[in-house]
């Protein structure tokens, strides 16, 4: 029993999840040291966990490998590299702190309606214009730390631009969310 219990926590989606966590200290270090260095690096430590995000997912379905664990660390995980990384990115002035508390305040709502949602049986599947506001945070999310000009690439510059598309897209896909937990929970209960 012991040994499975081990097997199920060190699967590889969850040990992926894992080292995502583990790569949130790295960012924010690195993000106290606000050179080029101090941005390449937690650039660079925050796109890694990005990679894991992407293959823990995709081994976990693809093989079968979902656990209640990783049910629970995968989108913690998410959230708390996220948040922490545009948490440190406020006070560098690389980002606007209505931007961060409009996107943690979306997160936040959304894990409450879920959790209303499975308490109720209810399940309410991601959609496609989430995972596209994943995308364009985690792009702007990595410019954003990187902030200096690479190859006469302004990358403060392209961090803003996806910030804005991942703006409209947080707002866009909470609303959907919303209204898809609206429509379930609320739906009148027909006859047998």
């Amino acid at each position: 029993m012991e040994k499975d219990r081990w097997e199920t926590i060190s699967n590889l989606p969850n040990t992926l999840s894992f080292i995502r966590l583990g790569c949130i200290p790295l960012v924010l270090l690195c993000l106290n040291f606000p050179g080029r260095w101090g941005s390449f690096l937690a650039a660079l430590f925050f796109v890694m966990a990005s990679i894991t995000d992407i293959l823990d997912g995709f081994y976990a379905r693809k093989y079968g490998a979902v656990t209640v664990l990783g049910k629970f660390l995968d989108p913690l995980a998410d959230k708390l590299l996220v948040s922490m990384a545009m948490i440190m990115l406020i006070p560098l002035q690389r980002i606007p702190v209505w931007v961060v508390i409009v996107i943690i305040a979306r997160e936040m709502t959304l894990t409450g309606l879920r959790a209303v949602a499975v308490n109720e049986g209810i399940v309410i599947q991601a959609s496609t214009l989430g995972k596209y506001k994943t995308i364009f945070q985690s792009v702007s999310i990595a410019a954003l730390c990187l902030h200096y000009s690479y190859f006469e690439i302004n990358f403060h510059v392209v961090g803003m631009t996806f910030l804005w598309g991942a703006l409209v897209l947080t707002l866009w896909s909470g609303w959907e969310y919303f209204r898809q937990f609206i429509r379930i929970f609320f739906a009148p209960i027909q006859p047998k």
